[in-house]
């Protein structure tokens, strides 16, 4: 299979491309970083690109948190103008296959049970409790505290910041495309990937990049609020993995089909700064009470759907995992 990686030169990016060259196909770089001139959001370098192709996975993206709405605009036009550009080549190409690099961030908070009200969803937190240090998000109805789970690909979603809506934006484009050309559209919901080669000293780098890139400075990593935030770090591997497998798989026609791309084992923050602490050899991680506004509490995946429905489960254990990465280090953006 011949398949256009956009952003196939970034950090999940040449995994992936890594990832199809041993199962045989021929990937097809289109990334501004081995070529200037490859701008998703040029629709004749990308008609240009999608010549011979047989498939898109979708990478390219302008990535973090989106704090605040001064880069909104860019985000906006990198990711969901970026994106539109591509579907609209992609159907005038007759390129009927599309895997797209989606995010767990499209959630918002993750799922959570009150033992008074079942499941809820709380809103966003308020600063008043975030300065005071309450974190923990609680009963929207009864203002109990609350227990925290892992999330399912039909939870509804809320997006909490510029980054999330432009992703979730990225989905909706993605299924209209496949309503309208019956093409086969995934959206894989990527959790907090990790692994070497991850971008440094960005904004847009993910938490692990950062306490990874404190400790070459022989500085402790700092840990926000108070280290208990619940995620799910995968590994890229894994993630180029679930991209291949599905390309090869296929998916139903004319719809979007989202899959959870998680690990399947929750760990909080501050335990993923310590294992990366002692793998490298210190020093210890500082938990700072900061917080950053438009992060969730916990977000944790279900990814029983993407395991059953494509036969794709994780391979990269959690130790395992940090070690290489405080080993392997990370790269320049």
């Amino acid at each position: 299979m011949r398949v256009l990686v956009t952003g196939g030169a970034g950090f999940i990016g040449s995994r992936v491309v890594a990832a199809l060259r041993e199962r045989g196909h021929e990937p097809i770089v289109f990334d501004v970083r081995e070529d200037p001139g490859a701008d998703v959001r040029d629709p004749a370098a990308v008609g240009r690109a999608l010549s011979g192709v047989d498939a898109v996975c979708h990478q390219a993206a302008m990535v973090g948190l989106g704090d605040g709405v001064a880069d909104a605009a860019e985000y906006v036009s990198r990711n969901d103008l970026g994106t539109a550009v591509l579907l609209a080549a992609m159907a005038e190409a007759g390129v009927g296959r599309l895997v797209l690099a989606g995010s767990m961030v499209v959630y918002g908070e993750g799922r959570y049970t009150c033992p008074r009200h079942g499941v809820v969803r709380p809103g966003p937190r308020a600063v008043a409790d975030l300065d005071a240090g309450r974190f923990e998000p609680v009963c929207p109805v009864c203002g109990d505290g609350l227990s925290p789970g892992p999330v399912g690909e039909d939870a509804p979603a809320d997006p909490r910041n510029v980054y999330a809506a432009t992703k979730l934006a990225q989905e909706h484009l993605a299924a209209a495309w496949a309503r309208c050309t019956g093409g086969s559209a995934v959206s894989l919901r990527y959790h907090n990937v990790y692994g070497p080669g991850m971008p440094r000293d960005t904004p847009y780098a993910g938490v692990a990049s950062f306490f990874r890139s404190a400790l070459a400075r022989g500085e402790a990593p700092r840990v926000f609020e108070d280290g208990r935030q619940l995620r799910d770090f995968v590994h890229v591997r894994d993630v180029a993995a679930a991209n291949v497998a599905a390309l090869e798989a296929g998916a139903a026609r004319g719809v979007l089909t989202v899959y959870n791309t998680g690990s399947g084992e929750p760990h909080t923050v501050g335990e993923m700064a310590r294992a990366l602490a002692a793998a490298y050899g210190g020093p210890e991680p500082v938990v700072t009470g900061e917080y950053r506004l438009g992060d969730v509490r916990h977000i944790t995946a279900d990814s029983s759907r993407l395991r059953a429905g494509l036969g794709w489960k994780p391979g990269v254990g959690f130790e395992d995992g940090m070690t290489e990465f405080a080993r392997a280090g990370t790269r320049e953006a």
